[in-house]
């Protein structure tokens, strides 16, 4: 549609997640309209980020060191491990200020649609962390969807027998501020077979 350096910027910005053909177009001409020391700074960080994002070598999170901040801290429990798919699950838990243990990263899900199996999640890595580590807890917080819940089920059986561990997961149900009628079915059965007693 454009000619050359255009319309190489404007595909390579719709191979983004969640940018379409017309807000991919609007970027480019954004970034057009920007003074060359504001577009400089943005591509500099954007080749930074791969040179120097790695993952840490005993959780694999996202970090710029060998070890990540929250592995080296020496207050965190180390007898609990939260197990998520993804480094930006790490965020959201920690913005909670519940959490003061440690994670484990999977790296994804089990998705046999997408191909991607238990092998291909760091799984091997998390059990050899559970014989090597005084970890008396495990909290499977993978997300609640079919992938989700399906890698949830496969770490409770396969870890399920390791002397010791106790084996979490975390509550799902109705959202703060939720309706019962907006709610659909699965969200409410969690609900009830999660509930807790108040007298």
């Amino acid at each position: 549609m454009y000619d050359g350096p255009v319309q190489d910027l404007i595909d390579e910005l719709g191979r983004l997640p969640g940018v379409g053909p017309k807000s991919a177009q609007r970027i480019a001409f954004w970034l057009l309209d920007q003074p060359a020391e504001d577009v400089e700074r943005l591509a500099h960080a954007l080749i930074e980020v791969k040179q120097k994002v790695r993952f840490c070598s005993v959780c694999f999170n996202v970090t710029d060191e060998e070890v990540c901040r929250i592995c080296r801290d020496p207050r965190r429990d180390r007898s609990s491990i939260c197990v998520v798919e993804e480094s930006k699950d790490v965020v959201a838990i920690e913005r909670t200020r519940e959490f003061r243990g440690r994670y484990h990263v999977l790296g994804g899900s089990i998705s046999p649609i997408a191909g991607r199996g238990p092998g291909d999640l760091h799984i091997a890595e998390l059990v050899r962390r559970l014989a090597d580590e005084s970890i008396t807890e495990v909290i499977l917080a993978t997300n609640p969807n079919l992938e989700g819940e399906a890698t949830a089920t496969y770490l409770a059986r396969l870890l399920g027998q390791t002397p010791g561990i106790q084996i979490s997961r975390l509550a799902s149900g109705l959202p703060v501020g939720g309706d019962l009628e907006y709610a659909d079915e699965v969200t409410l059965g969690r609900a009830f077979s999660g509930r807790r007693y108040v007298s």
